[in-house]
């Protein structure tokens, strides 16, 4: 498929990426007072995804007490080529069972209206963690029975129960990540596996038809433009119903170089698209992360 828009700037041959951002990445800063609070207790208590795979988008999300909280520890048993968060093939830290009621707290106090919970891969436990995220879950719906919860979960080797617990947990979204396409998958993601992550998304469609589901993927890794089509088609054949879209920034020199940067009409093009191929709800920009503006993508399509 092609398009008349222009594709991104082509930085072939680079082998660390890009020196300077585009300047459609420019984000105003939030002031120190409105991140003191957030960062106190934030080092106190719990840990987020913003800060562990160094989002681009931390300081303005917490800014706004807008915050993706990360359980089961600091590190991950997977090495994705993309990914800020430390990985350890060692035994890892038994699952932190006062880590659900520090969470629940900091909804509290942060007066989090919308929690978004994530974690790092654990293939080294039973259930892949899928009971902390139930824990989570239901000590924030004790200590904030207002509160709305998504969810963003590994693939859990695609077990059953463990997917089941994460359904009976009844978050608003469940997400579970694509993240590129499938031709990159033994690169970039190399214990993952691009059928079972669309496999993940079905079963917990077919489980709970009601449930959302939500994926993301990654531009700029050197996809093309027919294989990203191909990869919204593959997630919308799950029933999945919202899809986030946005520039893939390589967290180091050491990790998978940024091949191209794609303008912000391409993604508008792309959003369009999408919503073509039947997404409920697309978000889609050189900033938009998975959990980025969670709750407004949540209520475009709940109409809550």
């Amino acid at each position: 498929m092609k398009s008349c828009l222009n594709r991104g700037i082509n930085i072939q041959g680079s082998e660390t990426g890009l020196t300077r951002l585009p300047e459609w990445f420019k984000q105003e800063i939030p002031t120190a007072t409105s991140l003191r609070e957030t960062r106190k207790l934030l080092e106190e208590k719990v840990k987020t995804i913003c800060v562990q795979a160094k989002c681009p988008n931390r300081a303005f999300c917490s800014g706004q007490g807008n915050l993706t909280f990360l359980i089961l520890g600091p590190a991950c048993t997977r090495s994705c080529r993309f990914c800020a968060v430390n990985r350890s093939k060692d035994r890892l830290l038994e699952p932190d069972k006062n880590e659900p009621a520090k969470i629940a707290l900091a909804v509290k106090r942060l007066k989090i209206a919308y929690a978004v919970i994530t974690s790092v891969s654990r293939d080294d436990l039973e259930d892949c963690g899928a009971k902390q995220f139930g824990f989570t879950v239901k000590a924030i719906r004790n200590e904030c029975p207002k509160a709305l919860i998504e969810v963003l979960i590994p693939d859990f080797q695609g077990k059953t129960k463990s997917l089941q617990t994460i359904i009976q947990a009844r978050p608003e979204v469940i997400g579970h990540n694509l993240e590129t396409v499938s031709r990159l998958y033994p690169r970039l993601r190399p214990e993952a596996d691009y059928r079972l992550s669309l496999e993940v998304l079905r079963v917990l469609k077919s489980m709970d038809p009601s449930v959302l589901t939500k994926s993301s993927l990654m531009l700029g890794l050197s996809e093309s433009e027919e294989e990203l089509v191909q990869a919204m088609k593959d997630l919308r054949s799950t029933g999945c119903d919202i899809l986030t879209l946005g520039q893939y920034l390589s967290p180091s020199p050491d990790h998978e170089p940024v091949s191209e940067y794609i303008p912000p009409d391409k993604f508008s093009f792309y959003r369009e698209l999408a919503l073509k191929i039947g997404f409920r709800s697309v978000s889609a920009g050189p900033l938009v992360r998975s959990s980025f503006q969670a709750e407004q993508v949540y209520r475009q399509v709940s109409n809550q």
